[in-house]
């Protein structure tokens, strides 16, 4: 018998100075911003989140505090894994660290529709990433599942051989 477990519920208070939505293809530009300006995340072409916001609106999330982006999370369903949410980049802007707002968007993703059959939810994450590290343990323990670590993607795959190995990081069932 699977266990439910019920996922809390980001932004319904209205004293909370956060929105979260989906994005659209108009929050690309600020998307790409705010991945350049956390200085660790890679990267991607601005056309990249252009996309991602405009294809895989209902399975990301945007923050906005007075009408600013500050916060992103990229996922999307696997084509091979109709159950899992893979989750491809988290940033949230350092004005809006502590408060955990990573936390909250991954929740209200899972809650939406697009994610009903959703019973896994993958990253991968660098060993020295250590926010990330917590925050994916955290939700696992807050959803009161299983987070199981395996190699992902080891570094030699890597082209420019500066970049650290990608640890598989799996939650659920939930």
């Amino acid at each position: 018998m699977q266990k439910h477990h019920k996922l809390s519920i980001a932004g319904v208070d209205p004293t909370d100075p956060y929105t979260f939505r989906e994005p659209n293809v108009k929050d690309g530009k600020e998307i790409w911003q705010l991945i350049k300006d956390t200085q660790v995340l890679d990267l991607n072409s601005s056309y990249s989140y252009l996309l991602w916001a405009d294809q895989f609106s209902e399975t990301s999330i945007v923050v906005e505090k007075d009408a600013k982006i500050v916060g992103f999370i990229s996922g999307f369903i696997q084509p091979k894994a109709d159950n899992t949410l893979f989750i491809w980049q988290v940033a949230v802007d350092e004005s809006a660290r502590g408060k955990r707002l990573a936390s909250r968007m991954l929740q209200s993703i899972l809650q939406r529709s697009a994610c009903r059959n959703v019973q896994f939810l993958e990253a991968t994450v660098t060993p020295s990433n250590i926010p990330s590290t917590k925050l994916f343990k955290g939700l696992a323990r807050d959803l009161e599942t299983e987070c199981m670590i395996s190699d992902g993607y080891p570094a030699h795959l890597f082209p420019s051989g500066d970049h650290e190995a990608e640890e598989l990081f799996r939650i659920g069932p939930f």
